[in-house]
């Protein structure tokens, strides 16, 4: 038996190794998934590990099976298997400052939000940015408000505003922060923190309404909710956190209610950055600069981000720069869902910042619904509609 042939079964051996411990792991992940400990190794870390091990690990390993596949490895180009072991466990990529910072540093896990398209001016220090409402500035603003309106309740709790309808409704708005709301409608509010309102008239609702009712013009039929989540999560004894929760249980009952009409589910938000990332000109007009957000982590994620690239591209053609892009987030930096899940034409859809006003907004609901009414409209066409 010369050399060469000893060397062939050694490495022969050495991945069947390989292959037996792959299979262990991914056994004892299983395991610790299903027996539903705390900790999970969950789907991100997953695909994370999975897009940075480098292809011809995988082919070498392969080609001990498959011969054929030995010519097209480039043995220069691969990595040890034991350094790829290592990188795959401790998830540490020495490309990616972000893997040897992102377990230390407190809310660092932002920063692990993909940019799907990237609008102009967007990179990984202008990623959009949430703020949590203080509990005890809501309900300050909730007494200032009940004696402004002379304890007129504004809020139709969990209801659908009322409209002049144009045919079956097809989209459905609403909003798993309702609180949000902008400093220029919040007198002596200066900070991110006290961008938040009850009033309807003063918070993203506001948004919600004008959309629903510029989609109305254009002959596509919409619902709006002006539930008050901060009153129903408070009712539930939920936290900020339940946010998301509370508004599944509104669009599944909506969509129960008209389960062959609404197709389109359009949860509407602000952002947290300052009006310098979040404002335009577009034709001597400013705008409050928009994006997407898409869930990865549920079964409709492709075409919800088709559906987002898609309307982006739209946008930009006709409104050059209104767009701030399109960004995916996993569990590890947001909800990683946004019940996304109950429709493949879903969309998390942010208008503004803490700064914009009213007019810069308007001017992008308008723009939005104009866009999405030709995409609409093309896409029942298409269907024979």
């Amino acid at each position: 038996m010369n050399k060469r042939h000893q060397n062939t079964i050694f490495l022969i051996r050495v991945h069947k190794i390989y292959f037996a411990f792959f299979f262990l792991i991914i056994s004892i992940i299983f395991f610790i998934n299903f027996l539903d400990f705390k900790e999970k190794i969950n789907s991100s870390f997953i695909t994370a590990t999975s897009e940075n091990v480098h292809t011809n690990i995988i082919l070498s390993l392969m080609a001990t099976e498959i011969g054929s596949l030995s010519s097209v490895i480039n043995e220069q180009e691969t990595p040890s298997i034991s350094r790829a072991v290592f990188l795959s466990f401790t998830n540490i990529w020495p490309e990616d400052t972000r893997t040897f910072l992102g377990r230390e540093i407190p809310g660092f896990f932002n920063f692990n939000t993909e940019i799907a398209i990237a609008g102009i001016g967007t990179d990984l220090t202008t990623m959009p940015m949430e703020s949590a409402p203080p509990l005890e500035v809501l309900l300050k603003e909730k007494e200032m408000a009940e004696q402004e309106l002379g304890e007129k309740n504004v809020s139709q709790e969990k209801g659908i505003s009322p409209v002049l309808k144009t045919g079956k409704d097809v989209a459905y708005i609403y909003h798993s922060h309702s609180w949000e709301a902008f400093l220029p409608s919040l007198p002596g509010k200066k900070t991110a923190n006290e961008a938040v309102s009850l009033n309807e008239s003063k918070n993203i609702i506001a948004v919600g309404k004008k959309l629903r009712d510029e989609l109305m013009k254009k002959g596509i039929g919409a619902s709006h909710s002006t539930s008050n989540v901060t009153e129903e999560l408070k009712k539930k004894n939920w936290n900020y956190n339940d946010s998301y929760t509370l508004s599944r249980e509104s669009v599944k009952e909506v969509m129960a209610q008209q389960e062959s009409s609404i197709s389109y589910l359009i949860d509407i938000h602000r952002d947290s950055q300052p009006k310098k990332l979040t404002t335009t000109m577009i034709n001597g007009k400013p705008f409050a600069r928009l994006f997407f957000i898409v869930g990865r982590e549920n079964k409709n994620y492709e075409s919800n981000l088709a559906l987002a690239k898609e309307l982006n591209k739209m946008l930009e053609e006709k409104f050059p720069g209104i767009s701030r892009g399109v960004f995916v987030k996993t569990k590890d930096d947001g909800n990683g869902v946004y019940n996304q899940d109950l429709s493949s034409q879903s969309m998390l859809l942010e208008f503004g910042g803490i700064e914009n006003n009213s007019i810069e907004l308007d001017h992008s609901i308008k723009a939005f619904a104009e866009v999405f009414s030709e995409y609409y409209w093309e896409a029942e066409e298409v269907n024979g509609n």
